[in-house]
């Protein structure tokens, strides 16, 4: 067999006060002249930061939610020549740095702020193009530094995202088999176990409280690899199947959508039920952390969520997950209009 070389993350690190020893860090990997965006609130942490900083030279750019990607491009040709680019704060200035990094050819380092989703460490990127949302390939993040003093103070609803779209891997990899199967393709097998074992060293995590230290940190070592599994794979499939497809569809449909993790994990919990694999285990974490609370509160529409079922096979007609079949699609919406627990939190 041919020796496959992938890029994979040369700077790991998972930890507290993380953010103060940012400069350390870039300079012990050879970084001497770095810009590192951020957003409104990562920018005043990262003053403190850098302004005591005397051992490498970091100008702080702030951008602001918004930008498309001409914008992005602009930004990318006023950059100079830096050692890196650095993005400190949620996931859309995670992106933004991400792509300029892409195009100037610049080793990218991720600093999240929130565990809302595994892409703080993959290889895309979520980005305004004529105005919709779109996936764009971007590359390997060349570190992650992920400072959990921050992202424990992150707002509940990111919390719930993240766990929404990390237990998504269940059925995306349910989705990966039955497109194996029937499709003859073929899914890195690594990036399948990288997949399954990130998702099945959370669910093991105690789940009474989402803003204790060790589900913080399961959560975001589990996104970690979760996004990494993706840059193996070459594609977002170990992550990312019909309940993502249910999530684009929302997007698609909805006036004002709702958080992409939260999606995904409502889209999660009924996918898992169609593929008759870990309803139950799913449905426990979901009620354990206090997801399906969430959901109540945002009063999402059960005619919606059908619709965005038959329509999620329109998101990537290349794919064949579970909801490319029609019966399939019935199944789901029968078990929308059924589950006693769905009647109690949807409209």
């Amino acid at each position: 067999m041919q020796t496959v070389n992938m890029p994979i993350p040369s700077i790991l690190e998972i930890g507290d006060n993380l953010t103060e020893r940012l400069p350390s860090i870039l300079k012990h990997a050879g970084f001497n002249n770095v810009i590192v965006y951020g957003d409104s609130y990562s920018t005043s942490l990262l003053n403190r930061s850098l302004s005591k900083n005397g051992e490498i030279h970091a100008e702080l750019r702030t951008m602001a939610p918004g930008s498309s990607i001409y914008d992005l491009t602009n930004e990318a040709f006023n950059t100079g020549n830096p050692d890196a680019i650095a993005a400190a704060g949620g996931g859309t200035i995670l992106d933004y740095g991400k792509y300029i990094s892409h195009l100037i050819k610049k080793p990218f380092i991720s600093v999240p702020t929130s565990p809302a989703n595994d892409g703080f460490a993959s290889a895309t990127c979520s980005l305004l193009v004529n105005g919709k949302k779109t996936t764009v390939p971007a590359q390997v993040p060349y570190g992650v530094i992920a400072d959990l003093t921050e992202i424990k103070k992150a707002p509940e609803p990111f919390i719930l995202a993240g766990i929404g779209d990390l237990m998504s891997n269940i059925t995306a990899l349910q989705d990966c088999e039955f497109e194996m199967l029937h499709k003859n393709t073929a899914i890195h097998p690594f990036a399948l176990m990288l997949s399954k074992k990130a998702v099945n060293s959370f669910v093991r995590t105690p789940m009474t409280d989402t803003a204790s230290p060790v589900l913080i940190k399961e959560l975001t070592s589990s996104l970690t690899m979760s996004g990494i599994s993706t840059v193996i794979s070459g594609s977002t499939a170990p992550v990312s199947g019909s309940e993502h497809l249910i999530s684009h569809a929302l997007d698609k449909i909805s006036p004002q959508p709702w958080m992409h993790g939260i999606q995904t994990g409502l889209g999660a919990y009924i996918m898992a039920h169609v593929q008759d694999h870990r309803g139950e285990r799913m449905k426990k974490v979901f009620t354990r952390t206090g997801f399906f609370d969430h959901v109540k509160k945002q009063r999402i529409p059960k005619l919606t969520l059908i619709e965005a079922i038959h329509l999620a096979p329109e998101m990537k007609p290349e794919r064949r997950t579970f909801l490319h079949e029609n019966h399939f699609r019935l199944k789901a919406e029968a078990f929308v209009n059924q589950d006693p627990l769905l009647q109690t939190i949807l409209v």
